[in-house]
């Protein structure tokens, strides 16, 4: 598997379970009238099996013997520094939050944004990164026997359950729905010890 490094974050993350040497993970879940949003933050720990520096591969491993190989684009920096043994700490945050818009009036349109920072040159090698995705749709049919919204989005329609009775009574045809996913990962290497 070829994939940058901060790609590659989030590939570990949900390769967790077969390739962490530790894994720690918190959910949290928040509501409010015309809102709702969850978020989750993990840990991950794995160990750099082996690297290939001529094409900046590098295979980090689990106690099980999995193994998942990242590249390292040309410019994150202090490469050179990393070698095998070396521990890997990942941090992984991702949340989605949907607001009710009620009476519509904004665009219906999706919009990305990301950022990645590298560690400066001579400390430890690391990287941060995250992109968040911003989705607004009109809210097009309602069933409230089935308790359904359907939104129509900039690029596909979707039927959304609402599983609170009082969230859905909120609703009308006509609002919108705004959704924002928000991923972040920051990945450092922990000197062997």
């Amino acid at each position: 598997m070829r994939t940058s490094l901060l790609v590659a974050t989030a590939t570990l993350v949900a390769a967790a379970a077969s390739c962490a040497i530790a894994q720690t993970a918190d959910v949290s879940v928040v509501r409010a009238p015309g809102m709702v949003g969850v978020a989750r933050t993990v840990n991950v720990m794995a160990t750099i099996t082996a690297i290939d520096a001529k094409s900046r591969e590098v295979t980090l491993t689990g106690p099980q013997g999995r193994s998942l190989i990242v590249v390292a684009e040309p410019d994150v920096k202090n490469f050179s520094q990393l070698k095998a043994g070396d521990k890997v700490d990942v941090q992984y945050v991702e949340a989605l939050a949907l607001e009710l818009k009620k009476g519509g009036g904004m665009p219906v349109a999706r919009t990305e944004q990301a950022a990645v920072d590298k560690a400066p040159a001579g400390g430890p090698p690391g990287v941060v990164g995250g992109r968040r995705v911003t989705v607004v749709g009109d809210v097009i049919k309602l069933d409230a026997a089935t308790q359904t919204a359907t939104v129509r989005g900039p690029q596909r329609t979707v039927e959304l359950s609402v599983a609170d009775p009082e969230q859905f009574k909120r609703m009308a045809v006509g609002d919108q729905i705004e959704a924002q996913y928000v991923e972040g990962a920051a990945l450092s290497i922990m000197p062997q010890r």
